[in-house]
């Protein structure tokens, strides 16, 4: 498993950046002077791009030397995010999170797909549970410490601290991660056949919808708790979040390995998570319960997609990586789709609570499809 926390420990700086940037909404805002709904865009630009180049690179790049792959993608963003702390203008920031998301579509799929490399075919979900689970770390830990460091000193001061992590990360996986046999990259015909199996189809669509609400809804936390909650300190709500994302992706593994029923699992996630959101407005009227929501929809939303990896690979055994690549692009576009979407909502002063409506609507449309697949492929 050491091999494997090497590749968590870069899916860490991931999940720092993506996240993060959420919480610096406000300082960024200042800084550029931006309303929140532009400044979101940041948010959208990374996750774009993230979504466009995984699957793209990862086709490109297939049967190359993985261990060069993950390096010079991580330099990539390393890079970007230094831009980004030094960013003189607003366009030039956001060209930034583009390279920065570039940079992390070629990463994450890779190392998700390369965690399993390094163990045996029992311990597989557990490989990928830890992986996916070095992002939800990323937001656990990072998220609040970024927000506490932007809010003592400046949001730039977070930017070079994620810098300071990408370059132990390169340092780390260049000494210590170790060559390892690729596979040769599939035939064209076959990528063709994949993203035209219906089963893939429906299953990354189950990805979508769930991101559109659950991450969508993630990038304006901090507006929805000042008009929901009056409140301005969304540290704790993060918090909990992160907390739960932790727990989540952990114990996900676990469950992958002994539950064997993963689309019965996935289902259950999928409820949970729309329960989770449904309650926010309740339960945010009750001390301590408050954070309960937030807590249980980190947990199913960092859940959800181990799981689905899982489905994918056995889906397409001898499209692995593309799969995998293709899930997390779906996930990523999701993701900046729920955030454009919502940035739509806070322009036209419709009210934060429209967020919690389109987030419900589309974990229904999550549920719907996840039913179909169930009953159209009859597995579990």
């Amino acid at each position: 498993m050491k091999n494997v926390l090497l590749l968590a420990f870069g899916m860490f700086a991931l999940g720092f950046d993506a996240y993060v940037i959420a919480g610096l909404l406000p300082g960024i805002s200042d800084t550029y002077q931006k309303s929140t709904s532009q400044v979101g865009q940041a948010v959208s630009i990374f996750t774009l791009f993230y979504a466009i180049s995984a699957p793209f690179f990862s086709s490109l790049f297939a049967g190359k030397p993985i261990k060069k792959i993950l390096i010079w993608s991580m330099l990539l963003f390393t890079i970007a995010n230094s831009v980004t702390a030094l960013a003189p203008t607003f366009t030039i920031l956001l060209l930034s999170r583009a390279i920065a998301g570039t940079g992390a579509g070629l990463f994450s799929p890779l190392a998700v797909a390369a965690s399993t490399k390094f163990v045996s075919s029992e311990k597989k979900g557990r490989a990928l549970g830890l992986t996916i689970g070095g992002m939800s770390i990323g937001t656990v830990l990072g998220v609040p410490l970024g927000i506490y460091i932007s809010n003592v000193y400046d949001w730039k001061i977070t930017l070079w601290l994620l810098v300071m992590i990408g370059v132990i990360s390169i340092l780390c996986m260049y000494f210590f991660l170790p060559d390892f046999p690729t596979t040769p990259p599939p035939a064209l015909n076959e990528r063709l056949k994949m993203f035209l199996d219906k089963r893939v189809t429906i299953t990354v669509g189950v990805t979508f919808f769930a991101s559109v609400a659950s991450l969508g809804l993630y990038t304006y936390l901090s507006p929805l708790l000042e008009d929901m909650a009056r409140s301005s300190n969304v540290t704790m709500y993060l918090w909990a979040w992160g907390f739960g994302g932790l727990v989540g992706s952990i114990l996900i593994g676990y469950l992958i390995d002994y539950f064997g029923k993963l689309k019965t699992l996935v289902t259950i996630i999928l409820f949970t998570l729309t329960l989770s959101i449904i309650s926010i407005p309740f339960m945010l009227n009750f001390p301590i319960l408050k954070y309960l929501p937030f807590f249980v929809w980190g947990a199913m939303g960092w859940a959800c997609q181990a799981p689905q990896q899982h489905i994918l690979l056995s889906q397409q055994p001898n499209n692995g990586s593309s799969a995998v690549a293709l899930n997390s692009s779906v996930n990523y576009l999701g993701s900046a789709i729920g955030a454009s979407l919502g940035g739509v909502v806070l322009s036209i002063q419709t009210g934060t609570i429209t967020l919690i409506y389109f987030a419900v609507i589309s974990m229904s449309l999550a549920i719907g499809l996840q039913f179909y697949s169930m009953k159209k492929f009859r597995i579990n």
